[in-house]
């Protein structure tokens, strides 16, 4: 697991972890984007390739994030995000934003969006519009 650091406090800023889930192999897409937010002010955990749907919900919830960002090119995104999404249900953990990006067709974006994937970014999409994204999630009041 890598933090991108950014020098602002935590109560400033979004923390947002970024994940490759399954067998896929190509990272060079979501290290632009990690380093697109961290470069926008946004702490970024970036975890690397082949996690389990299991690691990135712990890791999420260890970080403390407000945000899961899963790469998929392996077309698995069906079956990945539905376990990130149970997952985080089980663990009582309701307010955190799942967005993703890779290789989805869009009848499979609107069966995302049903699971409770709030945003969807396939190629082509601008560096600045998932910047924008992150930056408006909404940050969760965290107990202490």
């Amino acid at each position: 697991m890598t933090v991108i650091k950014t020098p602002s406090s935590r109560s400033q800023t979004r923390r947002v972890l970024v994940a490759k889930v399954g067998l896929d192999g190509h990272d060079r897409g979501i290290k632009v984007v990690a380093r697109a937010l961290r470069d926008a002010g946004i702490e970024v955990v970036y975890l690397g390739l082949h996690n389990t749907p299991e690691e990135v919900v712990a890791a999420a919830i260890q970080e403390d994030v407000d945000a899961i960002g899963l790469s998929i090119l392996s077309a698995a995104h069906l079956t990945l995000f539905k376990k990130v999404m149970e997952l985080l249900k089980r663990a009582g953990v309701m307010d955190m934003t799942v967005f993703g990006g890779g290789i989805i067709l869009d009848e499979d974006i609107v069966q995302l969006k049903k699971m409770g994937v709030k945003e969807v970014f396939t190629p082509g999409t601008s560096l600045g519009r998932i910047v924008r994204f992150v930056k408006g999630i909404k940050r969760s009041v965290k107990e202490n």
